[in-house]
């Protein structure tokens, strides 16, 4: 039998499961700002490139955003609380992508950031055969996005040093990546042994790398062709 602080965690928990992806557009400004703007999300996140007003809002969505490859909004009960993209890398490197979040801070801590990486790690692996790495680059301060990444199943492979500026800072960064042939992406994505291995062959053209806030190496918006 359930006592009430069960009733209460089972509540909380049933509160922040209907946890969906969908691509983001302008009609979603108002949300967008919620974790564009939030000082706790900025502070992991580099901000040379766009600012967090509502004009680099707007310029952010219109360059980065809707051109993208694969960026959906994670939403919470339909509503937009954060953001997760997937960025291949350029032709010669097409077997490997990178993985990038945000989630407004006061949806920290309730697991939600973690089922849309399951989420996305399940799709990706399955919409591109050529797909043999999926890496992410966290701050070596952000223990929170480096929790989600070893709970969804990424292996963690060392300490990048002062390799990437936040703010004006040369910060260290932990290098996590989970590959196709990882045992324990099977219990994400069941079918990826289903996969056309011949498929791996195929050309296929990307976009160039383009920034995302808090990215690692990538070019500006202006270069995509």
């Amino acid at each position: 039998m359930l006592q009430l602080s069960d009733k209460e965690d089972a509540a909380a928990a049933d509160e922040y499961s209907d946890i969906t992806l969908r691509l983001l557009d302008l009609t979603d400004f108002d949300d967008f700002m919620e974790w564009f703007a939030d000082d706790n999300v900025n502070k992991f996140t580099s901000t040379d490139t766009f600012t967090t007003s509502k004009e680099g809002a707007m310029r952010y969505i219109v360059d980065v955003v809707i051109p993208h490859p694969w960026f959906r909004a994670i939403c919470l009960n339909g509503k937009p609380i954060g953001s997760i993209a997937v960025t291949p890398f350029d032709e010669s490197d097409r077997f490997m992508s990178e993985i990038e979040y945000e989630l407004s801070s006061k949806y920290w801590g309730k697991g939600i950031a973690t089922k849309a990486v399951k989420m996305v790690v399940a799709a990706v692996f399955m919409e591109w055969p050529q797909l043999e790495r999926l890496q992410a680059v966290v701050d070596i301060d952000n223990l929170g996005s480096q929790r989600v990444l070893e709970k969804v199943g990424f292996t963690k492979e060392g300490v990048l040093r002062k390799c990437y500026l936040l703010n004006g800072k040369a910060r260290d960064m932990i290098m996590y990546s989970l590959l196709s042939t990882d045992p324990q992406l099977y219990n994400l994505a069941p079918d990826i042994r289903k996969r056309e291995k011949s498929s791996c062959d195929k050309k296929k053209s990307h976009p160039k790398r383009i920034i995302l806030r808090g990215g690692y190496a990538r070019l500006e918006p202006k270069e995509l062709k």
